[in-house]
């Protein structure tokens, strides 16, 4: 019987091509989309419930808007900076995310909580780092009953690895949403100029199929 796992789903680049991933390996049957006020919280929300039925995995929304109360950041905030770690950092967000996924785990025994980590933003971002998914299963082992581990099949990515595992693979890009703000801003579907859109112009701009700039932005 293969192990069943629970994915932390944003409608992005790491979260879709974690879940294409992880279906290979485990019974992937919920998805869980966060909303903590940030500015895409629309657009985010429709490409994660395409991405949901593309996978035939149940999507459940889950709302957080405390967050955006204790937060000063641009990502949901009136700001218009999205371009650097400070503008949208959103306090312990992955921890959140990830143990609320864990009380789910405990319940409906899932054995892994799947989220889309990448070794490139681990660079600013600590909670997308090796030692963060480390610490976060140790964790579990004493805050559940069921022990669930943390898998992300990105960690070891750069966002050129991810892009081109996707392209490789047929992964479903036309469903993605990797932008900080959102298109009744810009007009567009990525706006090119957030800290998000750059990392994934840059990666496609160098990937095998350069082509998807021209679809995506």
């Amino acid at each position: 019987m293969r192990k069943k796992g629970i994915i932390l789903l944003s409608g992005g680049l790491d979260s879709l091509v974690s879940l294409d991933i992880s279906k290979k390996h485990f019974d992937i049957s919920l998805a869980l989309f966060f909303n903590y006020g940030q500015k895409a919280v629309l657009e985010e929300k429709k490409a994660a419930s395409q991405i949901a039925e593309y996978y035939n995995v149940k999507l459940e929304i889950i709302d957080l808007m405390f967050l955006k109360n204790i937060s000063n950041c641009s990502l949901v905030g009136m700001g218009d900076d999205l371009n650097d770690f400070s503008s949208v950092w959103i306090p312990n967000r992955n921890g959140l995310f990830l143990n609320i996924a864990a009380c789910y785990c405990d319940k409906f025994e899932y054995d892994y909580v799947i989220f889309g980590a990448n070794k490139e933003e681990a660079v600013d971002f600590s909670d997308n780092s090796s030692e963060f998914v480390s610490i976060s299963n140790e964790f579990f082992k004493l805050s559940t009953l069921y022990k669930p581990k943390v898998f992300a099949p990105c960690l070891q990515f750069d966002k050129l690895e991810i892009i081109n595992y996707a392209i490789d693979n047929n992964v479903p890009l036309k469903f993605l949403k990797s932008c900080y703000d959102s298109n009744t801003n810009t007009g567009k579907k990525h706006c090119g100029k957030c800290m998000s859109c750059k990392l994934l112009y840059e990666a496609i701009k160098k990937s095998k199929k350069p082509e998807l700039i021209g679809e995506l932005f």
